[in-house]
């Protein structure tokens, strides 16, 4: 039986996540971190751009940078800079000193290399469009990531049920934790419905007819998160994320069913029966954080219940510190 001094809170649930410290609650830390940080400053047009990530100094001293790369430890900045070689593309760059630093085993993060990239939003160049991080790599790079989370819910005669998968045990990050009924990265160049569709069928055997047709935009969650140990790879490393979330209510014949090896079981349970599996913790950190937001808009967590509620609902929407859209850089605040 769980002991009752040690169920999260709701708000408990959001700084689990949201743990990137507010320069508004503590200036002090803020400024030291962020401060210590190496940024990432990617080439335009006419000259530099940015800050895209932040990179912990240790990261910096143990990646295997080649002359294709500037880094100026004076002003604490990273830029790659292909016209240095032959390569005239910033992502190839990247990409080769990633694939270096895992052949050198310099970081465990990279273990969980997926062949799959992760945009770098905001870069403005008519040369290249796209520049892209190798997705394992990109809490190395610290820069702002997206995702796709649906909730799928269903009514029946005791009322409101949703549709919760346990993640496999041999997943690299969060093994055997609970999950949003879909859920998956956006990759470059791919559309945020576009990616729900896949990730629907690939992870729940839900039908692209059925999820075109039903599912709901419902806008976004996004926190800054400092990686723990559960995430793979090395804690500390930093994540600010914003995902993409839709709600899909369904009816009672609809059932999510496992369809590769990322997922071991869905479960359909109320409300209150999520409520209680989240205050033990057993939800992945940002998983918790969209479900919230679902509460939030369906009015299951309101002011009259919830002291925090102001708090956490506005926990939810944090500002990210670099650019979110592809036309040009702003400044970095978190």
């Amino acid at each position: 039986m769980t002991d009752i001094c040690k169920l999260k809170s709701f708000l408990d649930l959001v700084n689990v996540c949201d743990n990137f410290p507010y320069y508004e609650n503590d200036p002090e830390e803020h400024l030291r971190l962020v401060s210590s940080y190496f940024k990432l400053y990617l080439l335009g047009p006419e000259n530099c751009s940015g800050p895209y990530g932040y990179i912990l100094e240790w990261v910096v001293d143990a990646m295997p940078w080649d002359g294709r790369w500037a880094v100026d430890y004076a002003h604490k900045r990273v830029t790659p800079s292909p016209m240095a070689s032959k390569i005239n593309s910033q992502t190839e760059v990247i990409r080769d000193t990633l694939l270096r630093a895992k052949e050198l085993k310099r970081f465990k993060v990279l273990d969980g290399w997926r062949n799959e990239l992760y945009p770098i939003l905001g870069h403005k160049s008519e040369v290249e469009k796209d520049i892209s991080v190798e997705r394992a790599a990109s809490p190395l790079f610290g820069i702002n990531t997206y995702g796709v989370h649906m909730t799928v819910y269903t009514y029946t005669d005791t009322g409101m049920k949703l549709w919760v998968p346990k993640r496999a045990k041999g997943k690299q990050t969060y093994g055997g934790m609970l999950d949003n009924t879909v859920a998956g990265g956006l990759s470059t160049g791919e559309m945020p419905f576009e990616c729900l569709i896949r990730e629907a069928t690939e992870e729940a055997s839900l039908s692209e007819q059925l999820v075109r047709s039903n599912a709901k935009t419902c806008g976004t969650v996004s926190y800054f998160h400092i990686r723990g140990e559960q995430a793979g790879g090395e804690a500390g490393l930093l994540q600010p994320e914003c995902q993409y979330v839709y709600d899909m209510e369904v009816g009672g014949h609809i059932k999510p069913k496992p369809n590769d090896d990322e997922v071991e079981v869905f479960y359909l349970w109320t409300v209150d029966e999520v409520k209680r599996h989240m205050a033990m913790g057993e939800f992945k950190p940002n998983c918790a954080l969209v479900l919230l937001d679902f509460f939030v808009r369906h009015g299951i967590l309101t002011a009259e219940n919830e002291p925090d509620y102001v708090e956490i609902v506005s926990r939810l929407h944090r500002k990210l510190p670099f650019p979110t859209r592809p036309s040009g850089p702003t400044e970095a605040v978190s």
